[in-house]
């Protein structure tokens, strides 16, 4: 029998699980290091390959690849199980890293992020397949635990490392240092292929159809979100042909990512639509704004990368404390309002940073908006993963999984395109674009602000009427 059929006492660091769970922590570490150092290290980027203008591009069209691979991931994974996704993932990201890391243009460098995000959906997905077929059911409680705590570190030490890289190498240094470690766990993963993918469940025809369905569908939003996003950068100066397409790309991914979510997400019908559609709310609000403070203090108020870093990596000690408040008896009582509490947080969050960039404020209180903005996500992003379980059957666990991750990127990616195409067609030069920087952060600050509104609706009704 595999492991994940035989009764075990040993936990996930015994003999039989130690090699794959130290292959899963190093992945994830990995994942989330990159995410997190790009950020800080990005400022520099766009100035020395000349594309300020279009920076965001660099996050939106990541997040679009990474929506396709987790897409595709699913029916993979089902297919064939988590090994051959894992394997293309893990060289996807590091094929993607050292061309982003020796790109001497921008265009190459959009062309390495698209790929490692392509790699790093294909892993996380199959992460979780892994997971399922690697472990026993005792012990995954354990590891998707792990697997969590695997992002704090990245995001505290993540933006400090890629500051001091940036400023005492090279912003180069900052992508082709994921390499070689990415390379390891692909032969670890590899010398443990049979614990990491043991024979497992296969659908039926039918459940495969499906999936391929939600796959195609899953891949023409991402493809048309990528075009969205690449077409909104031509706003100033005007170019119609890209412009056009932006607005194709628009309309695919209204007409077909309801399609991918609970009925009603849209609309705010009560219950799981409003909790989905607090996730994508969130992930719009959050991401969209944050991409754009290190570019703000180092262009407008001539901060170093490491006085940047520094201050992402408070925001996300703030999400740590906003994850641990959630989880006390005195926080857990009625859920629903601390959806809408943790959407409040965030909305005054990005409205600090708005008045800082409009009023002129000291770019030093910019730790305390963003503290408020990761407190706020702490307190929102883990209520919605209980909800989304709490509101269904164990039967569609899976299902409901897939439509929060599949709102989390796709609010990611239309958040970071949005306040992209804002800033492109706002910008003048360093030092002149206060206006643009505060347009986008009073923009996130409405998405957020309707978390409260969905937070308000995600009680379903027959809960409400006990209540009354």
């Amino acid at each position: 029998m595999s492991p994940a059929e035989t009764p075990t006492t040993q936990g996930p660091m015994g003999p039989a699980y130690r090699l794959v769970t130290i292959v899963m922590i190093a992945q994830v570490t990995l994942v989330a290091f990159e995410s997190m150092a790009v950020t800080t290290a990005m400022p520099a980027v766009a100035a020395e390959l000349d594309a300020v203008r279009s920076y965001g591009l660099a996050f939106s069209l990541f997040l679009s690849a990474q929506l396709l691979g987790t897409v595709l991931s699913g029916t993979w994974t089902d297919l064939r199980g988590p090994l051959p996704a894992t394997l293309v993932g893990q060289a996807g990201l590091a094929i993607g890293s050292l061309i982003a890391g020796m790109a001497d243009s921008f265009a190459v460098l959009l062309v390495g992020r698209m790929i490692a995000g392509l790699g790093g959906g294909l892993l996380v997905v199959a992460l979780y397949v892994m997971i399922g077929r690697a472990y026993p059911e005792s012990l995954r409680p354990k590891v998707f635990g792990w697997v969590s705590a695997a992002w704090v570190l990245p995001a505290i030490v993540g933006p400090l490392l890629a500051a001091w890289l940036t400023e005492a190498l090279s912003w180069r240094w900052v992508f082709l240092v994921v390499v070689p470690p990415i390379l390891v766990t692909a032969v670890l993963t590899w010398s443990r292929r049979a614990t990491v993918s043991p024979p497992g469940h296969v659908g039926s025809g039918r459940e495969r159809s499906t999936h391929r369905r939600a796959a195609v569908a899953g891949a023409l939003v991402a493809v048309a979100a990528g075009v969205l996003q690449w077409g909104s950068q031509h706003v100033e100066p005007f170019q119609l042909l890209p412009v056009a397409l932006a607005a194709a790309g628009l309309v695919v991914v209204a007409v077909v990512a309801p399609r991918l979510v609970p009925q009603g997400t849209v609309r705010l019908a009560r219950g799981l639509p409003s909790v989905t559609m607090s996730r994508f709310l969130l992930a719009a609000a959050f991401n969209g704004a944050i991409t754009f403070i290190p570019l703000m203090l180092v262009n407008e108020r001539g901060t170093s990368s490491t006085v940047a870093g520094v201050m992402l990596t408070l925001g996300s000690l703030g999400w740590s404390v906003g994850a641990a408040l959630q989880g006390r008896d005195a926080f857990v009582r009625d859920r629903f309002r601390l959806l809408g509490a943790g959407g409040a947080s965030l909305a005054v969050g990005l409205l600090g940073l708005a008045a800082i960039a409009g009023l002129g404020l000291s770019e030093w209180f910019v730790p305390v908006a963003a503290s408020a903005m990761g407190v706020g996500m702490g307190l929102a992003m883990s209520t919605v993963s209980v909800l989304g379980l709490d509101l269904t059957p164990i039967e569609r666990h899976g299902e409901v999984s897939s439509s929060l991750q599949l709102a989390d990127t796709l609010g990611s990616a239309l958040g970071v395109a949005l306040t992209g195409a804002v800033f492109a067609g706002l910008h003048r030069s360093p030092g002149e674009d206060g206006a643009a920087y505060t347009l986008i952060w009073v923009l996130c600050a409405t998405s957020a602000a309707l978390v409260v509104l969905a937070g308000s609706r995600a009680r379903p009704v027959d809960v409400q009427r006990a209540r009354t």
